[in-house]
């Protein structure tokens, strides 16, 4: 479902919800069933919280020039481990780390 923006010449803007695609150029206004039609708006597409999209756009522009250094490899749960294979006879000769 999509929302669609409606101005009415007496009772001002409204919103409506139809599928999308499907919205006329024009309906009768709920209030006072007069002719509204359809504005045209920027669509909605940010889906990031205002706090936390702020927060990266001043984190982005913060490390434009100077990246953040990186120190260490960020910690992996048990699940994510790549897990550990027996070694095999030919693999055993082999130097260990």
């Amino acid at each position: 479902m999509a929302f669609y923006d409606y101005r009415c010449d007496d009772d001002g803007v409204f919103e409506i919800s139809r599928p999308l695609g499907s919205a006329p150029g024009s309906i009768a206004c709920p209030v006072c069933r007069g002719e509204a039609t359809r504005m045209f708006t920027a669509p909605m597409l940010a889906t990031t919280a205002p706090k936390e999209l702020v927060a990266a756009i001043e984190h982005s522009e913060k490390t434009r020039d100077t990246p953040d250094i990186v120190t260490s490899l960020p910690p992996r749960s048990a699940h994510e481990r790549t897990p550990v294979l027996p070694l095999t006879p030919t693999l055993r000769r082999l130097p260990r780390p």
